[in-house]
């Protein structure tokens, strides 16, 4: 229920559905007598629309996020990489039986570069299918395929093909590894998506060493107008409300301790 009620909302308050029902209230009010309702939704949809596209809001608000966990100085021996979905297209890859990413494809390249680094290392991905109605390959599926291209032995490979968000990614891990006392497992994920994962995995109760990757933000961006691209500036604050919204879901229902976790 969880799942399907953070699907439904997300899909009501991103950006881009948020600034279309206002504009729809607006059309609404020609037909009655609601014109106080119409001006203020009209002048809510432009202030979404122009802090969304034309400034640097969604990179100022994702800054604290992408800065709660610095990468640490690599291990000289780990028990595996744990690297989270998102980051592949798997309806293409269904299809086409490839490894196409989408934004948060240097989750991969990342883990990749440790799996190499790291030649004696497992390597976990933890990814179902995070669609209301699944059809396609799991994103473990498209993973696997991926890292046996890259030269990766599929032998040293763990699939979770059953997890459809960050929570279930933690719990079904977890159970999958049984990490033993000393045992060191990098987690790799996007930068904006750690705090949360992190949360998470410890709730579960399984000690991760984060490992961030696929930065959206240089990390010292003030608020001010960003002109040049505003469908690019759309996007990035899409990204941080769904993960700050996220973030405060989860801790208000107990699934993580703190609305920003921290190291």
């Amino acid at each position: 229920m969880f799942f399907i009620a953070s699907k439904t909302l997300w899909f009501l308050v991103q950006p881009v559905t948020l600034i279309f029902l206002l504009l729809v209230l607006v059309a609404l009010q020609n037909f009655g007598r609601l014109r106080v309702l119409g001006r203020l939704a009209i002048s809510a949809a432009i202030l979404c629309l122009g802090l969304g596209a034309f400034s640097t809001l969604g990179f100022v608000a994702l800054q604290p996020l992408e800065s709660a966990f610095e990468r640490p100085a690599p291990p000289a021996r780990i028990t595996g990489i744990i690297v989270l979905g998102g980051g592949l297209e798997t309806d293409i890859n269904s299809v086409r039986q490839g490894y196409e990413f989408n934004r948060s494809g240097d989750r991969y390249v990342e883990a990749l570069r440790l799996a190499q680094l790291y030649p004696d290392a497992r390597l976990l991905i933890s990814g179902g299918s995070g669609a209301l109605f699944p059809g396609e390959e799991t994103e473990a599926a498209s993973g696997l395929r991926f890292f046996s291209a890259f030269g990766i032995d599929p032998a040293r490979i763990i699939t979770e093909d059953q997890s459809r968000n960050t929570e279930e990614n933690a719990q079904l891990t977890r159970e999958k590894l049984a990490p033993a006392p000393g045992d060191t497992w990098l987690l790799v994920t996007s930068a904006f998506h750690m705090p949360r994962s992190v949360g998470l995995f410890r709730k579960a109760g399984f000690d991760v060493v984060p490992w961030p990757a696929d930065y959206l933000t240089e990390g010292n961006e003030g608020f001010g107008l960003r002109l040049n691209q505003p469908a690019e500036n759309l996007s990035v604050t899409s990204i941080a409300l769904r993960e700050w919204i996220g973030l405060l879901a989860y801790w208000l229902t107990g699934k993580i301790d703190s609305p920003l976790p921290r190291p």
